[in-house]
């Protein structure tokens, strides 16, 4: 009898150690958007199982004019290059500029109030250099089996990718 329930408690073990290998080997992959492939169909707002979608606009500084307009924060055509708004292309204000100096404007993002919709990116990709872009954000991510934003990506732009490279980074685009 004892060796039944030690051949059990042996085989237990090794049930919750493959169980917890199995759950280590999920995580070692992250969904990420790739920002080449990206559309900016605005679905990442609206199809994450999160209330708050998990996808957020990063800025790339490096890539980044500093422009006194900024096609990734003023609605086309706006009634003033202030902050107004009406004048904002973000319909929750979660870009915040800053005056650097003439003509010069840094463009933050305040995360907690993007919801991902990429109006910002859009606007930033056609008319601007497209140092905004969208990422999926891993501390908010639940990391499903089968993203639901990436079932509906438009551009096909998610996929899995390495944990040690969990962000796809745009950078400026190489001259030949």
């Amino acid at each position: 009898m004892r060796d039944g329930f030690r051949v059990a408690g042996v085989a237990g073990l090794g049930s919750l150690v493959g169980l917890l290998s199995d759950r280590t080997s999920a995580k070692e992959y992250y969904w990420q958007i790739d920002p080449a492939r990206c559309v900016r169909c605005g679905r990442c707002a609206t199809a994450c199982v999160l209330e708050q979608s998990a996808v957020k606009c990063v800025h790339s500084y490096a890539i980044c004019g500093y422009c006194q307009l900024c096609t990734g924060y003023f609605t086309p055509e706006p009634n003033a290059l202030n902050t107004a708004a009406e004048n904002q292309l973000c319909p929750t204000a979660a870009i915040k500029r800053t005056f650097v100096e003439d003509p010069y404007y840094e463009y933050t993002i305040d995360e907690s109030l993007c919801i991902g919709c990429g109006k910002c990116v859009e606007g930033c990709n056609r008319f601007g250099n497209g140092s905004l872009y969208l990422q999926v954000r891993h501390d908010r991510c639940l990391n499903c089996n089968e993203c639901a934003i990436g079932r509906v990506c438009a551009g096909d732009a998610f996929r899995r990718v390495p944990w040690d490279q969990a962000y796809l980074l745009k950078t400026a685009p190489t001259t030949h």
